[in-house]
Parts: C-alpha cells; sequence; structure tokens
C-alpha cells in the first residue's frame, strides 16, 4: 500500500468546553477561527481557563490526518518541530505509539499548542501558539526524509512560512509524490492569496476546503469554488458542514452526504475526512467512495472530544468501510 508523508505545526490540543461565545469576545477570538497569540497571550488565556475542564491530545491539522491514516494501517511519516519539554516529549511518543515515523528537530522556542474552545453548538476556536513549530526552517528539510513516500499532504496553516513551504512541495515533486494541501482555515487564506494560487498552480495535486475557507480564495458559493479550484489542481473537494461535501476532478462532479451523527467537538472533522478520502486514493477507490469513507471519519471524530478516537471507535469505522466497500 502506498504511504503519506504530513508537514505540519507540531502541536498539542488543549481543549476547553466554554459555555456561550462571551470567553470568546473576552480575547477578542473570532468564532471559528484559528489566531496566531505569542506566549505571554498563551499564559494570560491559560490562566483564565483554570475553571475550566481540560482534555489534552496531540494535534495539529497534517497531525491529525497522519494519525487517522496510520489507524487504518497505512505507512506514514510527520516533519515537525517540537521544544525540548514535556509537551514536545508528549507529542513525539503519541506518534511512536501510533505507529507514525516522527521526524521531528528540537527548537529553541516551547513546543507549541493550540487552545481550542469548543462553544455548545460544537463550533471551535483556536489560539495557537505555535512555539518551536514556527523555527522550522528550509534548510531542516532533507530530501532523504521523502523518499519512499507517495502521497504528501500540508496543512494550510504552514503557508505561512512560504520558503519553507515553496521547498518542501519542490522536493516532494522531484520524488514523484502526490501533493494534497488543506486550507485549513478561512483568515489564513485571506492572508496569503498569492501565494496560495501560486502553489495550487504549479505543485498542489489535491485541495481539501471547507466552505468559508473555498469562498476566501474564490469569492464564490461552494459549487462556483469547486469548479474554480478543480481548474487549478487534479482534484478539489469543498466540504459543505452538514449538507456534506462536493468533488471534482476534470468533469466528474459528485455530492457526498454525510452520516448520522451527534456532533459533540468539531475538532478534527475536516483532518479525518482528509485522512478517509486519502486512503480512499490510495487504494484506488472511485472519488464518491473516497468522499463517503471521508465523511464516515469526519462524522465520528465530531462524536468524541478532541481529534483522537478510541480503538472502539475505529473499529466501528472499519465496519463501515467494509459495508461501504461491500455494497
Amino acid at each position: 500500500m502506498a504511504s503519506v508523508l504530513g508537514l505540519g505545526n507540531a502541536l498539542v490540543d488543549i481543549l476547553a468546553g466554554v459555555p456561550n461565545d462571551d470567553f470568546l469576545h473576552h480575547f477578542d477570538l473570532p468564532k471559528g477561527s484559528m489566531q496566531l497569540i505569542d506566549e505571554n497571550t498563551a499564559h494570560k488565556i491559560t490562566g483564565h481557563l483554570k475553571s475550566f475542564e481540560l482534555r489534552k491530545a496531540p494535534g495539529g491539522s497534517a497531525a491529525n490526518t497522519i494519525s487517522g491514516l496510520s489507524k487504518l494501517a497505512v505507512d506514514t511519516g510527520f516533519i515537525g518541530k517540537i521544544g525540548d519539554d514535556e509537551i514536545g516529549k508528549f507529542f513525539k511518543e503519541d506518534m511512536i505509539r501510533s505507529g507514525i515515523k516522527p521526524m521531528l528537530s528540537v527548537g529553541r522556542a516551547p513546543s507549541g499548542r493550540a487552545l481550542v474552545f469548543v462553544t455548545p453548538d460544537s463550533e471551535r476556536t483556536f489560539a495557537t501558539y505555535l512555539g518551536a513549530a514556527v523555527e522550522l526552517v528550509p534548510e531542516e528539510l532533507a530530501e532523504t526524509d521523502f523518499k519512499g513516500y507517495s502521497y504528501f499532504h500540508i496543512e494550510g496553516y504552514m503557508v505561512q512560512n512560504h520558503d519553507l513551504v515553496r521547498q518542501a512541495v519542490k522536493i516532494a515533486k522531484r520524488h514523484g509524490l502526490k501533493i494534497s494541501l488543506d486550507l485549513a482555515s478561512y483568515n489564513v487564506v485571506e492572508q496569503n492569496m498569492e501565494f496560495l494560487d501560486e502553489i495550487l498552480r504549479d505543485y498542489v495535486d489535491i485541495v481539501f476546503a471547507n466552505q468559508d475557507e473555498a469562498k476566501a480564495f474564490t469569492g464564490l458559493d461552494p459549487e462556483g469554488a469547486l469548479s474554480e479550484l478543480a481548474g487549478l489542481c487534479e482534484i478539489a473537494v469543498v466540504k459543505v458542514g452538514r449538507k456534506g461535501s462536493y468533488i471534482k476532478k476534470g468533469m466528474e462532479v459528485h455530492k457526498i452526504g454525510i452520516i448520522d451523527a451527534i456532533p459533540l467537538d468539531k475538532t478534527g472533522a475536516g483532518d479525518l475526512y482528509a485522512s478517509g478520502f486519502i486512503y480512499g486514493l490510495i487504494n484506488k477507490y472511485p472519488l464518491n467512495i473516497c468522499g463517503e469513507l471521508g465523511s464516515i471519519l469526519s462524522g465520528k471524530v465530531i462524536e468524541v472530544v478532541g481529534p483522537k478516537m478510541e480503538d472502539q471507535v475505529w473499529d466501528t469505522i472499519k465496519e463501515m468501510i467494509a459495508d461501504v466497500l461491500n455494497r
């Protein structure tokens, strides 16, 4: 089976359920966005979380996708940067336990963390301190890291580091890898329009976007955005929440529904959709089946808090995948 290499911010998610939007307003965090914060702000926000029940989980968009693929028995690796601290150790040890090959350099800053606030409507808002993750530089990317992999998955949050991503996609193309990019957040898209246009046209084979990210990039509704994105890449996927997702490759278009689920926390929904979709591509399933597998994984992860699911949930997922494939 083909293998998948990921590039992303090595982060640990610290999740807190908040009773309403007041907490977000207090720290000027637009609901549903990802805002970068400095170390002082991270400490300040953390101080206000002492009365909340917190949950810690290895995170970062690409790392979540790679973890999902590993759970489906795909050989995986991950490139990132951590600090020399307990959070970095926690992140690396979880990757090893999950069967992922960690290619993690160590930076001077503390390890990155994403403070994730989940409101009662299961929407999540991120305040992210990148820490050591942002210290990863192009010179640390080794040609040998890419050898033996078939797919290269990049999280959109990385596109703020233009030189790093440009170097990474060039190496990936030299080694014949298919490149997938998840646009990750509408505000990141808005801040990096020209660069995204460049790499989508020249390097990316598969692009994932939700409707807000797709609109931020194209100014169009989901179906219009799908067509525009598919004109730049081989395969375009636009996710539209409860309405499912659209997939387009050339003249081939699919509308994919969702599974029945009771949403608790949307953290990781897009990341795990990418896991299921890429798993389908690896196995050369038709695009509509790839989309259905993505919907299964994203539907199950929103029923738990955080991006990680217990083994019994994965057993259910594998049964659901088998049912789709045996129809």
